[in-house]
């Protein structure tokens, strides 16, 4: 790792700094560079960004808000008027077409201005590239019969590819000994409702399959549907954790049999559990482990170490390879909160060489972790702070992107086609960096 002045400072964003970038990691794309400097500090979006000639998709806040401040905060529109996503091209750095996920933050240099009426996003006055918003599904005009929209019961994310069902909305990990300390799904239920928004908390299957229907007639984009939600400790619905998120892939599939892949992101469950998904239609699963370090688990997942703990965790992930194929177990981890205050490493070469540990404990038996990259959300337990400086993240990329080539492995499945100016999936650039050759 270069020694620069930038490697144990967090400094801000800069047309100088991705240069910079540009210059050292020429085995990166640019476009994944700039997505993850964009991830890391969000965009602030003019009021006159929202003027667009085509209806769009706002956030549909299907799972954590994804922001750095409060929404009753966000001003000038940004609550309720910012993409879901965009996709920036051409710019300072002649990008191709790269999916990003918002993350609003007035604060940040990323500023999305318009330029001759199209949304285009600046770094001080430097153009990045133009943008463009996701399009509204036509799906999206329908109303379930229990009065429902579908942008709350099955959101579509990742360009149109994902639909996300989201269907406990809450976590029973609860308070500071139990949750995930970067995680603000409890925190973004109340906020949702707060601002009076319709944001139900347990999703009911038959609304889920009202929406769906209409998917399935209209739709040709979605590919593959997520499962998820918080965890359940106890019982919900008179139902254990397994029980109630098993009853929607066995209505889904019923119903719909293969018509989408089906990924389930739950805690990590023993063997026979698994096989019940699995025997359900579930394709995919992640488990999802976090943060590699044993004693940032500890306190960076507090809930899930003391009720399952670390070593159960890493082992059941593993175990699961033996009933869904190890290239369908692809556990998330949460890029940057190994440097995050006051519990991670100090310095960026620490973190990175303790990720790389983990990448390579499970792509050496063929799984593939992913990650997204952390937001400092403000309700969370870690709560407003500096995240990880750019130079963590373009290291966490090769770091991968080597473990990955090392090893062989086939690109992720359920996650569309990999490369620049291809992936889709827009929390983090793991799959913009796919087969990419370098640069001279």
């Amino acid at each position: 790792m270069a020694e620069t002045s930038t490697l144990n400072q967090r400094p801000a964003s800069s047309i100088k700094l991705l240069e910079e970038m540009e210059r050292m990691y020429k085995d990166l794309p640019m476009e994944a560079i700039v997505k993850q400097d964009i991830l890391r500090q969000g965009i602030h979006f003019l009021p006159e960004s929202f003027q667009v000639k085509d209806p769009y998709k706002s956030k549909d806040y299907f799972i954590f808000s994804f922001d750095h401040i409060p929404l009753a905060d966000l001003k000038d529109g940004a609550d309720t008027k910012a993409p879901e996503e965009i996709k920036i091209s051409g710019g300072h750095f002649g990008l191709l077409k790269t999916v990003i996920s918002t993350r609003n933050n007035p604060n940040s240099p990323y500023k999305m201005k318009s330029k001759e009426g199209i949304p285009t996003l600046y770094l001080e006055e430097t153009e990045i590239g133009s943008a463009e918003y996701p399009p509204i599904p036509s799906w999206y005009k329908h109303k379930t019969k229990s009065g429902k929209l579908p942008g709350e019961i099955a959101p579509v994310i990742e360009w149109g590819y994902l639909l996300y069902l989201t269907v406990f909305r809450n976590c029973q990990y609860f308070g500071k000994d139990e949750e995930c300390a970067y995680c603000d799904i409890n925190h973004n239920y109340r906020q949702q409702k707060g601002a009076g928004r319709p944001y139900t908390g347990v999703k009911d299957v038959d609304d889920i399959l009202e929406v769906l229907s209409w998917v399935d007639a209209e739709d040709e984009v979605a590919k593959v549907y997520t499962l998820t939600g918080g965890s359940v400790l106890t019982n919900l619905k008179k139902k254990s954790e397994v029980d109630f998120y098993l009853q929607y892939p066995e209505a889904i599939e019923a119903r719909f049999p293969k018509r989408w892949m089906g990924k389930l992101v739950a805690q990590a469950f023993e063997k026979e559990d698994c096989q019940k998904f699995k025997d359900a239609g579930i394709q995919i699963y992640h488990p999802n482990y976090e943060v590699w370090d044993k004693a940032l688990f500890e306190k960076i997942c507090p809930g899930k170490s003391s009720w399952i703990g670390y070593e159960n965790w890493i082992r059941r992930v593993v175990d699961s390879a033996e009933v869904f194929g190890p290239e369908n177990v692809i556990p998330n981890f949460v890029g940057g909160v190994e440097l995050s205050e006051p519990w991670g490493f100090k310095t960026v070469p620490e973190a990175i060489n303790s990720t790389k540990q983990g990448l390579d404990f499970f792509m050496s038996k063929g799984i593939v972790p992913r990650f997204t990259a952390w937001c400092p959300e403000p309700y969370t337990t870690l709560g407003q702070q500096a995240g990880p400086p750019l130079v963590y993240f373009c290291e966490l990329l090769r770091a991968w992107k080597e473990t990955f080539e090392k090893y062989g492995l086939p690109t992720p499945p359920g996650y569309g086609d990999p490369g620049p100016g291809k992936a889709v999936f827009s929390v983090s650039a793991f799959m913009d960096v796919i087969g990419y050759s370098g640069r001279n």
